[in-house]
């Protein structure tokens, strides 16, 4: 399985302190994607899902998990993989929120086994290809286009009071690699990254 980080506590990609794990790959290669380094199927990311495992299940030992918000790349792209890890952290929370390029149509569109288990077992779907010109600000949502569909009805009334609160918050993390900056983005959010690496004379990690 190809995961690029994971992250304590996320709280600003779905409700509570969350766990955001970053897959890799993505074929959808949409302008102005807040995670354009995350499209390559890189194998240096590659570790096992027992491994994740039993990263975020030291994590639930010591902190309160709210949740868990998948997000890449894009999720689909390993869906095999993706329902075995979905099929373990279940039992930590349901609270399972994945982003995806593919609209929901697209997916259940593909008749596959995993892909049902992974829809069957979560508590959230945000759907649809990025579209810089319709980035709102509109809360979880990187375009206006894509759509959350909740699709436990245990976690409506959760939802639906978060999606309430108003627009969506930045987070940064600093990690060995550097500053990871979280949510979702601005328009243009790349592209003043690039001017101000240059401006400062900083070096843009990968």
């Amino acid at each position: 399985m190809l995961v690029a980080r994971i992250l304590y506590p996320v709280e600003v990609l779905g409700p509570g302190k969350r766990i955001g794990i970053w897959m890799c790959g993505c074929k959808h290669g949409c302008e102005g994607c807040s995670n354009p380094e995350l499209w390559e199927f890189d194998d240096k990311y590659e570790i096992s899902v027992n491994d994740i495992f039993k990263i975020i299940y030291s994590l639930s030992m010591k902190y309160r998990i709210d949740g868990f918000t998948i997000t890449g790349g894009d999720p689909f792209e390993q869906v095999d993989k993706l329902s075995e890890l979905i099929e373990r952290i279940k039992a930590i929370s349901s609270d399972i929120l994945i982003y995806t390029g593919y609209t929901l149509e697209e997916l259940k569109g593909k008749n596959k086994l995993s892909i049902t288990n992974v829809l069957g077992n979560i508590a959230v779907l945000i759907d649809g290809r990025y579209i810089e010109k319709r980035n709102n600000n509109v809360l979880l949502r990187g375009s206006d286009n894509q759509k959350v569909h909740i699709l436990n009805s245990a976690y409506k009334e959760r939802y639906e009071k978060y999606l309430s609160k108003g627009a969506n918050k930045i987070q940064n993390f600093k990690t060995i690699d550097g500053i990871i900056s979280v949510g979702i983005h601005k328009p243009g959010f790349i592209k003043q990254l690039d001017d101000d690496v240059k401006k400062f004379g900083l070096q843009k990690g990968e």
